[in-house]
Parts: structure tokens; sequence; C-alpha cells
């Protein structure tokens, strides 16, 4: 470990010689890490990083808590990712040196029994399953029952009856457990204990059968929201040393490494989840059916369809080649994963997850790691370990918005329909305790249909169920939704909605302090990747309440792209002189449509190659488009440019990215350009995949152009919720308003005009990071040059009143420091950008 008084600036693993900036990012960043600090680094190109994490004193949580603060303002392509992984990998490497040396002068004998446990420890333990058998038996009436051999149960069977209320084959096994007392089974919060023995559902029952592995510690988890950007990691992690001294493993949702053919068909990510799980139950509750057969008069009993579990689960022999398999060929991204188990005939969902002690290196998905549900289904110990998060520009919102629940009067009616057979069926049979709550559940899912389908429902040839997915979704769906019902009552909100077709109860999930708080604890370093994090105030107040603002350190560089190969421009008019005003009352009229397509119409004679164009929405975008359709605005452009619009369904996102950059590099011979045409334009949505992932280097987006200043709707009423809670937030004088039934209810104008603070800022934060991250994705490396034109008024604002900030204030120092306010007519846009254009030719 390097002394703390001269950091580190060697990293030998980068591959290639490293910019000075990203040695002082790397040896910054290896510095907060070594003292188990915190870091923030912004990139202006949509990444940024920040390591969040408690200061440690011998190893120990401080209660002094420091803020570091580190902005790399370096490309994407020059190597933001290899910074990452050669200075938190090197940083690995050299504390596992330090644990050994420790190790060393430290060891005592092991005093533990380890294998040889005594025979009197082992015999008094008896097995909760045992238990809840004899319990069983002992309640359907049977008297002394054989856990082991189960014989009462197979008596009933072969003789066709069974206890009073008891019918089929098969029915006994979904009768309840006997109910736990308060004193028995709950603890003081309210919350079930977990019983000894009892399995999570979600770790595959064939677990049993893999070999444990040695728990790899210090280790670091990285995590982003797509599984591109997964392996996009994985690429960058194979070009350095660490590739073959490190174990990486890449894990996945299911419906990206599913090989069962008979699950995957079923399309949704729900289905497909609720699928695997269905089979693992399957196996877990027919083990001894599958085991052993039941003759009744030499007739077989046959076994049911599924219910030995998925045949990808069934052989654990190449469970454990493909462990060997990917020990053999090293890190492996979704993809090859997914190959390898195709191949080798195994589940590679399940496989990857045996790897996870093991692993130096786990990549994974922004859920299974922020959500604390996922974590306990994986087996994840961040103790001590380093986590870092990419793209968590929206970090706050995305985290609240995984404990979200949300139930339709379709599947509330499901629900009510399966409760109320269930109790009529096992009455009987079941204790007091259990038929006290079924009758519970059964009034809170009568209750929540009364409320959410009042006036959509009419009468009885009306309330046909479209039901969603399966049964289990649904009572999943109502699970869920309890479950919130757990957390603070500040933390959150129910949201009613009775619209026709689409009635459902949701409770929004407000508050993330307290699920990152729990992250935070347990690490010794958070890194968080994305795009713009400032104003850090923001950050601070959602995420980190317990700190204030000075605790905050910040560590800046300057950007490598030279001013010569940036023009942003700030434009308040168009061609004709018409003001610019996409707010939300003025940007449909037919006149500054019109305004903004003579505007586009001009410059794609000047701009050469692809530009690409940002509207708030998809509705917006088409009313546009529809518009200049009908007034031969769109002729002209396409005499000049090819035309793309970003479709709605992600799928086809990428044909219509292929046809693009075809349009602006044709190949010989395939090219569809119409002869006269140069380059292509292609209308993008703010929110949609063209502007959170995809990157337009060089000619692909010579010219950015943001429309408007798209501000979330206010008529979105979980938006205006979260605005008036984070309102409050570190305001102990103040609390969330509620509007009783009696209380007119504000609308969202009213509710933003009257907030004085955070409120308004949450509000205007949401807009500028997204113009942030939609013209964040040109200029991607030192060589490239692109122009970002802001189209409205509102950009050239200049307020006297120092509480209220410009939309330019909250644009990149990079971007800021450069910005061109074209408030005269629109002949000087067009004069900088000819000079701009020629000038990099």
């Amino acid at each position: 470990m390097e002394d703390s008084s001269k950091p580190r600036r060697d990293f030998p693993a980068f591959p290639f010689e490293p910019y000075s900036i990203q040695i002082d990012f790397m040896s910054f960043l290896y510095k907060s890490l070594d003292r188990g600090g915190v870091a923030m680094l912004e990139s202006p190109t949509g990444t940024l990083l920040f390591v969040l994490g408690c200061l440690r004193v011998n190893g120990n949580l401080s209660h002094s808590t420091s803020f570091y603060l580190v902005s790399n303002i370096a490309a994407a392509g020059t190597g933001k990712t290899l910074s990452i992984i050669c200075s938190a990998l090197q940083w690995l490497v050299d504390r596992r040196k330090q644990q050994q040396q420790w190790k060393k002068t430290t060891e005592t004998p092991d005093i533990g029994y380890g294998d040889e446990e005594p025979d009197w420890m082992r015999d008094f333990v008896v097995t909760d399953g045992q238990q809840k058998e004899e319990k069983r038996g002992k309640r359907l009436g049977f008297g002394d029952w054989d856990a082991e051999k189960k014989t009462p149960f197979s008596t009933i069977k072969s003789e066709g009856k069974g206890p009073e209320g008891l019918t089929g084959d098969d029915d006994t096994e979904f009768l309840l457990d006997d109910y736990e007392s308060e004193e028995d089974g709950w603890d003081n919060g309210g919350r079930g204990s977990k019983r000894k023995g009892r399995r999570c559902l979600d770790s595959s029952s064939s677990d049993e059968d893999a070999e444990e592995d040695q728990e790899s510690s210090p280790k670091v988890y990285f995590t982003s929201r797509t599984h591109s950007q997964l392996s996009q990691f994985v690429k960058e992690f194979k070009r350095t040393v660490f590739a073959s001294e490190l174990n990486l493993i890449c894990l996945g949702s299911r419906k990206n490494l599913c090989i069962n053919p008979e699950v995957l068909k079923l399309g949704s990510v729900n289905r497909i989840n609720e699928r695997c799980l269905e089979l693992q139950r399957n196996r877990s509750n027919s083990k001894i059916k599958c085991d052993t057969q039941v003759q009744d008069n030499n007739r077989r009993l046959h076994r049911p369809k599924h219910s030995c579990g998925c045949p990808m689960l069934r052989k654990p022999n190449l469970r454990k080649s493909f462990k060997d398999k990917i020990r053999e060929l090293g890190a492996l991204d979704i993809e090859d994963l997914h190959q390898l188990g195709s191949k080798n005939g195994t589940c590679p969902y399940y496989g990857s997850r045996d790897m996870i002690r093991a692993a130096d290196l786990v990549v994974l998905p922004y859920q299974s790691l922020l959500q604390k549900s996922s974590r306990d289904s994986l087996g994840l110990n961040l103790k001590n370990n380093i986590v870092i998060i990419d793209e968590a520009h929206n970090l706050a919102d995305s985290l609240t918005n995984m404990y979200n629940a949300r139930i339709t009067s379709a599947q509330l009616q499901q629900v009510l329909s399966y409760l109320q057979l269930y109790l009529e069926k096992f009455r009987k049979c079941l204790g007091a305790g259990n038929r006290r709550y079924i009758q519970t559940l059964i009034e809170v899912s009568g209750y929540g249909l009364k409320v959410g389908s009042q006036n959509v429902l009419e009468d009885a040839d009306n309330q046909r169920i479209n039901v969603e997915g399966s049964i289990v979704s649904s009572f999943q769906a109502l699970a869920d939704l309890l479950l919130r019902l757990t957390n603070k009552d500040n933390e959150g909100r129910i949201i009613l909605s009775r619209q026709i077709g689409d009635a459902y109860l949701k409770y929004v999930m407000l508050s993330g302090d307290r699920i990152f708080t729990e992250i935070m604890d347990q690490t010794h370093a958070i890194v968080l990747a994305g795009g713009t994090l400032q104003p850090i105030e923001e950050s601070r107040v959602r995420l980190l309440p317990a700190l204030s603002i000075d605790q905050v350190q910040f560590f800046t560089c300057k950007h490598i792209v030279p001013p010569e190969s940036i023009l942003p421009i700030a434009v308040s008019c168009g061609p004709s002189g018409l003001t610019f005003d996409f707010s939300y009352n003025s940007r449909s009229s037919p006149s500054m449509i019109e305004e903004l397509g003579r505007f586009i119409s001009n410059l794609v004679a000047i701009v050469p190659e692809g530009m690409v164009v940002f509207f708030s929405s998809f509705e917006y975008e088409g009313h546009v488009y529809s518009a200049w359709k009908a007034s031969g605005i769109l002729p002209k452009i396409l005499k000049k440019k090819r035309l793309f619009r970003e479709p709605r369904n992600n799928v086809d996102v990428e044909v219509v990215l292929r046809e693009y950059k075809e349009s602006i590099y044709p190949s010989s011979g395939n090219s569809k350009a119409d002869p006269g045409t140069s380059g292509a334009i292609l209308l993008a949505i703010v929110g949609g995949k063209i502007s959170e992932g995809i990157n337009f280097s060089d000619g692909m987006g010579r010219c950015v152009i943001m429309v408007g200043l798209p501000y979330p709707s206010l008529f979105d009423v979980e938006l205006i919720e979260r605005i008036k809670h984070i309102e409050c937030l570190g305001d102990t004088s103040q609390k969330t308003s509620r509007a009783s039934n009696s209380e007119s209810i504000q609308s969202g104008f009213d509710i933003l005009r009257s907030c004085k603070r955070r409120g308004k800022e949450y509000y205007d934060n949401l807009c500028m990071k997204a113009v942030n991250q939609s013209i964040g994705r040109a200029i991607r490396h030192i060589h490239d040059y692109a122009a970002v034109l802001l189209v409205d008024s509102r950009y050239t604002y200049n307020s006297s009143n120092q509480n209220f900030s410009r939309p330019v204030d909250k644009l990149p120092l990079w971007i800021r420091d450069r910005l061109v306010f074209a408030t005269g007519s629109y002949g000087e846009v067009h004069r900088l950008l000819f000079q701009f254009y020629q000038h990099n030719k």
C-alpha cells in the first residue's frame, strides 16, 4: 500500500500512456479508496463518477464523514472506464497484499471445531422441516406423524380420501402452517421473523448441490442500468492485465440469460421470472415425488408435469463443468455466458450466481445491487467492499422507483376470488389465526377493489377481468404493496387512480436516504458514475442528509477538447425574427412550429454529416413532424439530408441507428441516399433510449439541437408528491401537506409556485439534467468537434433575482464557459456555424 502522504501516480495496468488528467483522476480515486473516503467524478460527455464511503479508523466507521467530489473532465473516449478499472483494481490488489502481510504477523491458532463438530452438537438440532411436518400431520387428524416416511399422506392418496374439507391428491401441500403469534414468531418491529432452515425462494433449490467457494474479499461490485453498458465494462476490463490476475463474473437477468425455450417463449420479463421461480418451487415441493413412486394396486402414480423443476438445473455435474469453463475462459459478458450455457446445457443464470463468492469483481444490473431483496436473494456481501454505480445522474429517483408497488383493479379482483375460494376449501382445516388473517386479506382486497373501481365497473357484465399475467403476479403485486406499507409514514404516498380501464393503487416511495444508507453502512466505499450530479446540495439532501454541504470537497480538471472544437449557442429567435418560446402554452402554436421548421431548413444546408434534434416528448415530436409535412417544410429538409425518427419501441432503435449511420458513412453500392443529399438528421426524444445511452461521435453528431426546456409534466401526481416531499426536506418546522376529502386539491402549477426553495430547484434540475444528458451524446474524444444549439429564448434569460437560477447556470462548466448568447438576428447564428465548420473541416 502506498504511503498516504505520497499519492500513487503510477498505474501499470493502464494499456497505453495515460493523459495527465487521467493520472490525476486515478491518483485521487486510489487515495480516496485507501482512506475509505468519498470521491465524486463528473464527465461532460455523460459519465459521472461519485465515490461515497465513510472514513474509517482502523477498519471501523468514523463518526466524521467526508465527501470528495472529483470532476474528471475527460471525454469518454479518453478512457474513463479504464481509469476506474485501473485505479480501483490496483487498490484492490495492493490491499490484499497488505492483508496477507498482516495475516502473517497476527495469525493465531484456530480453536474452532471445523468439520469435526461433536456429535452431541449435531444431534441436538431439530430441523424446522420435521417440526412443521409433525404439526401438519397432527392438525389433519393423523395422530402420530412420521415426518420422514410421511405414511399418513401415502395412505390418504392410496385410499382416495382424507379429512373433511380436503379433496384431490395434491391439495394438502397448499395448506398453511400453523399460525405463529406475535410473541412466538414476530419481532417488536412488526415484521415476521425468519424461521430456521427456511430457504429463500429465489436462491434455486439446486443450490444445495453446488459446492461452496471461499469468499474473496475485499471485492469490487460494478453496476449499471443496461446490459450493454455492463458488456462494455467487461470489454474494457479485458484490455488490462487484471483480466489474467482477477476473477470477474457478470450477472444478468433471467430474460437475458435463460436458455429454457419453454420459459423464454413467454416473452415478458415478469412471466419469465414467475415461471422460473415456479419451476424451482415445483422441484422443492415435489422432491419426494420425483425420487419415489407410490404404488397402489400395482398402478404407478404418474408424476405431474414439470414436477422436477427446470431441466437446465437437473445435472449438478454440468453446473460444475460450467463453473470450470468460466474459470478457464476468464471474463465473460452476458452474451458469452448465454452462449456457454446453451453449449453446456446448463442454466447460465444460476451458474453465474455460483461464482459470486470467489469473484474479485462482480458486474451486475442496477436492481440486483440496489434492491435489498435482490441482494439477499443473490447472497451479495457488501461488508467492507467497493461498490461502483454507473450512470448515476438520476440515482435518487432510480433508487426510490425500485421500491414503488402497483396493483390494478383487475389484479385485486383476481386475488379476491382466489382468496375466497381458498378459504371456502380449507376453512375447516385452518387454525383460527390463519382464518382471521385470510379474512383480513379478503377485506383489504374487497376494499381496494371498491375504491379503485368506483365508477369504473358498472355492473356484472362489465366486470370481466383482463388478467395481467398469471395469478402469481397478482398475488405478488398485493404482497409488494402490503410490504411497502411497512415503511415509515413520511417515506411514501399512496396514489389512487380511477381512470376507466386503468384503475389502480400505487405506493410511491419518496425517500431514498434510508435505502442508500443501508448500502453505505456496509461498504468500504461506493462509486457512482453518471452524467451530472450537480448541484451537490440536492444529492446530499436526498441521499446523505447526515452530511453537511461543507463536508463536500471538490476536485476538478479542465476539458481536454480544445475550445475551437465545441460551439454552444443559446438561440433566442428564428430566421423570420420570431422569438422562440417552447413553453407548454406556446410550443404548439402553428407559427412557433413553422419558425422551428425554417430554422432547421437553414441548418441542414451548412451542417456537415449528421445532426440530432431532441424534442421533449414523442407526442410533441409527432405533432411537429405532421405540421412540417402538411406545410411543405419537410420536403425542403429532405432535399439536403435523409430524415430519421426515434421509434417508441426500443427494439427498433438499433435498426434506425444503423440506417442513420449508413446515410452518414455510406458503403460502396449500399447507400439509399437520394442524389444531392449529404448526411442525415435524426429526430430524438429527451429521456428516450437515444438520449440516455447512445454516443454520437464524429460525423454521427456534428450538431446537437435541444428544442425548448424539457420540464416534466406538472399533471403527474407522483411528481407533484415528490416535489412537495423534497421542498420540506431538512426543514423540521414544515410537514408535507395532505389534502383531506373536504379540501380542494391544488394543481401542480399552484404547488410549484408555492415552493420557496428545494421543490422548485428539484424541478429545474430534472429539466437540466435531461438537457445535459442529451447534449452530452456528442464530443466523445479529443479530436471530435460539434455545435450545440439550445433553442429557446429562456436560455438567454438574465435574472436580477439572486435567488432565481438561470437554466444555463446548470449547464456543465465546459459548455457554460464557452456559451454564446445569440440575442440578435438569426444571421449571427448562421455566421458562427459557417465559420465553425469551415475551421474544423
